[in-house]
């Protein structure tokens, strides 16, 4: 019983995957989180273009 615990302790065939789960989940909240800033700057961008040509007269020569 005591070599059977051993080896399970000292077994390092998890390891590899715990650290691909880790790291997978890293990129995806880091992901998240640019894609909220993104979005927030492109509405916003998005909203003054639309108001400028808004403003803009239809037909008219520049």
């Amino acid at each position: 019983m005591r070599a059977l615990l051993k080896n399970f302790l000292h077994d390092q065939d998890g390891a590899v995957t715990v650290d691909f789960v880790v790291l997978t989940a890293a990129i995806v909240g880091i992901s998240i989180l640019i894609g909220g800033v993104l979005i927030d700057s492109t509405s916003t961008a998005a909203e003054s273009q639309g108001r400028s040509l808004a403003d803009r007269p239809v037909g008219t020569n520049w």
